[in-house]
């Protein structure tokens, strides 16, 4: 499990999620729903519950434990205003994941995207000892694009039907980052 926590503005902190969190996930989820539904696969309406969340953070938690995930909210006072993660940890001799987040509408443009992926590097490097991050964008999401290269991501290919997204199979720009050159 990833430990710690990472101010990332002046009210926001990035910090493990937690069991206690299914509440404001779902809150934050339903007050986001549509500016999120661009990007995200379709979700049951369950999803946008409070056992629906919490059913999600201990299959997260799960992962976390077992070494294949670690997850983070970030929080302004009680209330989610985002998620980072870094999932598909693959160890041996590949050491890389691949990172996700998002951001509430509210927060836009105040560099909670970069922040919460430059610490999730950061963890990956520290704490979690990986070589290389991986992600995704869909072809429009320029706003994404733009947090993953002011992070030190790079584009490398371009992966046409890469994820089901709202309602299709579609094509995705990959970027990755080079977190240290250690041996694995």
């Amino acid at each position: 499990m990833i430990s710690g926590e990472v101010p990332l503005g002046a009210d926001v902190l990035m910090r493990p999620v937690t069991l206690d969190d299914a509440a404001a996930l779902a809150r934050a989820h339903r007050r986001n729903r549509a500016h999120l539904e661009p990007w995200d696969p379709e979700r049951p309406a369950a999803f946008y519950t409070v056992q629906g969340q919490t059913d999600r953070i201990r299959g997260q938690l799960e992962e976390a434990g077992a070494g294949r995930s670690a997850h983070w909210v970030l929080v302004d006072g009680g209330e989610v205003v985002g998620h980072t993660a870094l999932s598909n940890i693959v160890l041996g001799p590949v050491r890389c994941a691949n990172l996700g987040y998002w951001i509430d509408a509210e927060y836009l443009g105040r560099g909670l995207a970069s922040g919460a992926a430059a610490a999730a590097c950061e963890a990956a490097d520290r704490q979690l000892g990986l070589h290389r991050v991986e992600a995704g964008t869909l072809l429009h999401n320029v706003a994404s694009q733009r947090v993953l290269t002011k992070c030190g991501f790079k584009e490398y290919g371009l992966a046409p039907g890469f994820l089901y997204i709202n309602g299709a199979w579609r094509d995705h720009r990959l970027f990755q980052r080079i977190l240290n050159d250690r041996p694995a």
